[in-house]
């Protein structure tokens, strides 16, 4: 199940969106191992996204496609990896399954919680994840060592 959206986007911020509904809907044809190797690639240089971001590139993802607005919670939670990504933050990608009863699914989460998701996702086990990237640590010189400016002594 995912929110009611009663007004869908204004019609500039739609193309985007349909490029993400499209590009996930072509990564699902992947095997997994090959849509999460993209999506490592995908997070470089992003920042993590809020959970404001994140609920509103989910929502408009849902009010422009049936698809994803279904039961596609694969093409869902990519489609909303990729918008956020093009709006430069990156939100948790995860993949799951619980055995009783079998069931197997996909969502996005900020900060552990999953964003728009009325399923009970503490019952999966997580299969596949991709954070967004870690922050690059700056690393400085020793502070006994002296900084070599490449001139001869």
């Amino acid at each position: 199940m995912t929110a009611f959206q009663p007004h869908p986007p204004r019609w500039w911020r739609r193309p985007p969106i349909r490029l993400a509904v499209t590009a996930a809907w072509l990564l699902t044809r992947l095997p997994p191992v090959r849509i999460r190797a993209f999506l490592l690639l995908a997070r470089r240089g992003a920042r993590p996204a809020t959970r404001a971001e994140t609920w509103r590139a989910r929502s408009e993802i849902t009010a422009l496609s049936v698809a994803c607005a279904g039961e596609g919670c694969l093409q869902r939670s990519v489609a909303t990896t990729l918008l956020c990504r093009m709006r430069g933050s990156r939100p948790t990608w995860c993949t799951g399954v619980r055995t009783q009863p079998f069931a197997a699914h996909a969502w996005v989460e900020v900060d552990p919680i999953p964003v728009g998701e009325n399923t009970a996702i503490g019952q999966y086990h997580r299969l596949l994840n991709v954070p967004p990237q870690p922050p690059r640590t700056l690393t400085t010189a020793h502070p006994t060592e002296e900084p070599h400016n490449g001139t001869r002594r």
